[in-house]
């Protein structure tokens, strides 16, 4: 809305000062009030967007904990399901050890049972054997040789296991210990 001289009905010549300052004053009102309304307006939509800013902070200030106590629980309790499947293992060499009077064969039996055990529970918590056979070709990132002989295979084959290896979800827990073919 274009503005409006607020003296433009009255004339120099036919107006008094006092009625041209009247009127003036009534248009500095008029305009104040307008101007009070907006700001009004804008305190009114700067508290509502501050008010946004800070309830966003908090939820992401909240998420932001929230995720750093999964990951503290998850450290404190990553172990938990790998020594749950140890249990039965501990209960199976406790049982062998209450017998006093086992036979070879009866401790021979449970000690196959405990490792069936035992190695059932490594592959549930994704703990592979590194176990090369003989004439399979020597990896460093899965062998550590721990001695070259010669023999008659092709040459950086292993010629037996000292020590299994193994991994745990595609990484080295302990490389297996071997003997290699020395090369040519």
């Amino acid at each position: 809305m274009p503005e409006q001289n607020p003296t433009a009905h009255l004339s120099p010549a036919n107006a008094s000062p006092e009625e041209v300052e009247a009127a003036m004053a009534a248009h500095s009102a008029d305009e104040m009030a307008r101007l009070q309304a907006e700001l009004a307006e804008i305190k009114a939509k700067s508290a509502e967007l501050a008010d946004q800013f800070l309830r966003a902070k908090a939820e992401a200030e909240n998420a932001r904990r929230r995720a750093e106590d999964e990951v503290s629980k998850a450290r404190k309790f990553s172990i938990e399901s790998f020594a749950e499947s140890l249990l039965p293992v501990c209960d199976s060499l406790d049982a062998a050890l209450a017998i006093q009077s086992a036979t070879p064969e009866q401790l021979r039996e449970g000690a196959d049972a405990t490792r069936r055990q035992l190695a059932s529970a490594l592959e549930r918590n994704k703990v592979q054997p590194i176990d090369p056979a003989a004439g399979d070709k020597f990896d460093p990132h899965l062998h550590q040789a721990i001695s070259v002989v010669p023999a008659e295979q092709a040459p950086n084959t292993v010629v037996n296991v000292l020590q299994k290896g193994y991994l745990i979800a595609d990484r080295i827990l302990r490389p297996a210990l071997v003997t290699v073919t020395a090369p040519n």
